[in-house]
């Protein structure tokens, strides 16, 4: 199996472009995996930021059909062309998948440095794939990596003390632009309640704000506040709400953007500033907004331009954390791939054993000596296939694991199935010319050396049942 990804963040394209590609996003897996047999698992990770689809595909020759069948799905649901779609989308296959993955959900690819939520987001992307059937074992592995590589990032830099998160940042510049920079005097109205609702509600307690009010279109608002604390605001009431707030924070990405009139309508009258935060990826008001007197809009790209540049070495340290984690984790990959490959030698070598005993057992019969023969060519391939086995995996670790596969077919005519599928049990031709040639002869040379060292020799009698059990013998170890 081969593990791919394709990438639009806010670092290749523009936060608009990257909401367009988003649209539909959950049902891409699913939707792919139905219609195309070039991929056999995909997790979506959508954020604030950023549109990823990781895949995996059975071979690499399949690598190019399962692009392709995903950019043909996201411009289904999109909209948008599909050479549009494929252009806005980085590739990426082998280690850099997971040095990708990695660096996303240790915060080192964010707006801001070291987030905190991207991991969580990471962890509930698989959650969802799993949830749908569309995550398979390898991108299970992957992700669970990826999480377990962000904790050691957190716990071992200086990045996990240092608390940062798009949100958090969005507030500090609220504060400096605000005339009173106590949290604890301003009141709030919250627009949605997902993932960036809840981080937002606790960002805001953790700096002492409690008058604040959450409106959702959906619905959900009575729900959120009663875990999070707020009061839920209905639409009959919102116009008033956001007449008397100090600060309005967008997190909903809804279909529904509010306008430049809208904010203007409902703060008539109106003689304190207000500061809009919109941290919704497909923007939950309109830029005009920010032109209006007394309105100060921030958006994702002031958080951006805004986020601090985390120290040097903190920076060095955890990007070596998430490249040895990546190659660390690509050569587990390898040396699975290598696992078909090793299984594929080991059966065909049994194969060709298995098939010389019983024409041994026909031309001897069922005798002591035989046994003997048959437990010495056990031990005698199981030394033989010792260094292929050993080899195998030196080259998996090297990368080198398609030299290994064919080899295997070039000497042996060995068809190496790729990992997850059982290799078919064939004999090549080889193995027909040996058992009824020179190999048979080299074992019936054998058995009648070995006769005559023999302790029990049990030549059954004419019409009588073989006194010797069939099964191989045991093996020491």
């Amino acid at each position: 199996m081969v593990l791919l990804s394709l990438v639009a963040t806010h670092s290749n394209v523009d936060l608009e472009t990257v909401a367009r590609l988003s649209v539909g996003a959950p049902q891409v897996p699913s939707a792919v995996l139905a219609d195309h047999r070039a991929v056999s698992g995909a997790v979506v990770l959508a954020t604030c930021n950023r549109f990823e689809i990781y895949a995996e595909a059975p071979s690499d020759d399949d690598v190019e059909a399962a692009r392709s069948a995903i950019v043909s799905t996201i411009s289904e649901y999109s909209g948008i062309p599909e050479q549009s779609v494929s252009s806005s989308f980085e590739t990426h296959t082998g280690q850099d998948v997971a040095e990708h993955l990695f660096a996303v959900g240790a915060g080192l690819d964010s707006a801001v440095i070291g987030e905190r939520e991207i991991a969580g987001q990471v962890r509930r992307a698989l959650i969802d794939a799993q949830g749908s059937g569309a995550a398979s074992g390898g991108l299970v592995r992957l992700f669970q990596a990826a999480s377990k590589t962000a904790k050691d990032v957190g716990a071992q830099t200086a990045l996990g003390s240092r608390g940062r998160s798009i949100v958090s940042v969005a507030l500090e510049l609220a504060g400096d632009i605000s005339e009173d920079a106590d949290w604890s005097a301003k009141t709030v109205v919250v627009f949605g309640t997902g993932a960036y609702a809840g981080a937002t509600m606790a960002a805001l307690r953790e700096r002492g704000c409690t008058d604040i009010s959450v409106f959702s279109s959906s619905g959900r608002a009575e729900a959120f506040v009663a875990t999070r604390g707020g009061t839920a605001v209905a639409a009959a009431d919102l116009p008033g709400a956001m007449a008397r707030a100090d600060v309005v924070i967008g997190c909903s990405g809804s279909d529904a953007r509010i306008d430049a009139a809208d904010i203007e309508r409902v703060r008539t009258g109106s003689t304190h500033p207000l500061v809009i935060i919109d941290l919704a990826l497909s923007h939950d008001f309109d830029p005009a907004v920010g032109t209006l007197e007394g309105v100060e809009l921030i958006t994702l790209e002031s958080v951006r331009a805004a986020a601090p540049e985390e120290q040097a070495d903190a920076l060095t340290q955890a990007s070596d954390l998430v490249r040895e984690a990546a190659r660390s984790f690509q050569e587990q990959q390898n040396t699975r791939a290598m696992n078909a490959a090793i299984v594929a030698l080991r059966r065909h070598t049994q194969a060709v054993l298995d098939s010389e005993m019983e024409r041994v057992r026909a031309q001897h019969g069922c005798t002591a000596a035989a046994e003997e023969v048959e437990f010495a060519l056990r031990r005698m391939v199981r030394q033989l296939l010792h260094v292929p086995t050993v080899r195998a995996r030196e080259l998996a670790a090297e990368g080198r694991q398609d030299d290994y596969t064919a080899a295997l077919e070039a000497l042996y005519g060995i068809d190496v199935a790729p990992a997850g599928k059982a290799p078919a049990e064939q004999l090549p031709a080889a193995t027909g010319s040996a058992a009824t040639g020179s190999g048979s002869a080299v074992l019936s040379d054998a058995i009648v050396l070995a006769a005559p060292h023999a302790q029990h020799v049990h030549a059954p009698t004419d019409g009588a049942a073989c006194p010797v059990d069939h099964e191989r013998p045991a093996e020491s170890a």
